[in-house]
């Protein structure tokens, strides 16, 4: 256990601070030890939300890392975390307000501190825009996984394995993502609809220039200095799909609070402890010990992008979003546990055993 905390030491220094600064606003806020105690627990509460929706991520993310050269893993870990804390959960929802309220930066920056209603209310304005690109992208990471013909690891073969038969065809994920978005604007207003479609189009064109990207730097595929931009295609494709995550975070904080400072801090703190997560996940190689985990995960992620659509058109509470995909991630454990318990003994079944597929 305390080889494991190692890894969460950051993490929770980082918990500490965040706690006394979110306390220290709520004291300037309100005045009163009670308004104090209010915000840290606030904070807290965000940051188990974050996690809770990230965890599949971490999985995912571990899966690309290991195969990044270690400068860059590096940089993810590093440059990443503040891209994560700083870009995706204070500066984008504010680049997002300023672009559906026609606003400056800085006046942008003064709605979110002195009007945090009208700031809630201009960001949760572009929620169909964001639910559709983030929908769609992780539609595609999830499928991709899945629709892939020369996967022969299945955990719920039943569906996996027409999954990946069906895999054969070319470019087969784009066309039932292009369907799935065309499907759920035909449940919105008029005037939504066209904005879902342009979205979620956007979100396609986005996953396919990252991992065109990726494929064209492949290090397998190219050497000496080639390898470094390989690891800049894997760094941005983590950094998007992080962003894709992050969308239903930061509208969700919303729920409990309009502070930009409070949220920024909380799903922070989150953000750090999926980080760790996911560098224990690679030191470990948990991915490899545990057969199933990382379909658990991209199951995970399939779930998040139809609820990101479903939500365009009814309420489904944040509880459930956290719920499923942590469910998903759980059961994968139990399963691999199940796996490696009944194959213990067996070293021809372990030296055959094909690595989970890669994404």
């Amino acid at each position: 256990m305390s080889g494991n905390f190692r890894y969460f030491k950051g993490s929770a220094v980082l918990t500490v601070v965040g706690l006394l600064v979110g306390a220290g606003l709520g004291f300037s806020a309100t005045g009163t030890m009670t308004g104090a105690l209010r915000y840290a627990f606030i904070i807290g509460v965000l940051s188990v939300l974050e996690v809770s929706l990230s965890f599949d991520n971490a999985v995912v993310n571990a899966k690309v890392l290991a195969g990044m050269p270690p400068v860059w893993r590096q940089r993810f870990i590093t440059w990443g975390i503040a891209i994560a804390v700083f870009g995706m959960r204070i500066l984008f929802p504010l680049v997002i307000v300023s672009i559906i309220g026609k606003l400056g930066p800085i006046d942008a920056v003064d709605l979110a501190v002195n009007r945090p209603e009208e700031y809630q209310r201009v960001l949760e304005s572009a929620h169909i825009s964001l639910s559709a690109f983030g929908g769609a992208f992780l539609a595609m990471v999830g499928l991709k996984h899945f629709l892939d013909s020369e996967k022969d690891v299945h955990w719920i073969a039943i569906v996996e394995k027409p999954l990946a038969a069906l895999g054969r065809v070319d470019a087969v994920q784009l066309g039932v993502v292009l369907l799935v978005i065309y499907g759920v604007s035909l449940q919105l207003p008029e005037h939504e609809s066209m904005v879902f479609i342009v979205a979620g189009i956007f979100g396609l064109l986005t996953y396919i220039a990252v991992d065109g990207i990726g494929a064209f730097l492949d290090p397998e595929s190219v050497a000496g200095a080639a390898t470094a931009k390989a690891g800049l295609a894997s760094f941005l494709y983590l950094e998007v799909l992080d962003a894709s995550f992050s969308f239903d975070g930061v509208i969700g904080a919303f729920a409990l609070s309009n502070n930009l400072f409070v949220i920024a801090i909380g799903l922070g703190v989150g953000a750090m402890f999926v980080r760790s997560l996911t560098i224990m996940l690679v030191d470990k190689g948990t991915l490899t010990e545990y057969r199933y985990l990382e379909h658990g995960a991209f199951y995970a992620i399939l779930s998040l992008a139809v609820i990101m659509f479903l939500k365009t058109f009814m309420e489904i509470p944040e509880l459930v979003t956290g719920l499923l995909g942590a469910g998903f991630i759980g059961i994968a454990l139990l399963s691999s546990l199940s796996y490696n318990k009944a194959h213990k003994d067996d070293p021809k079944e372990d030296e055959e055993a094909e690595p989970p597929a890669t994404t």
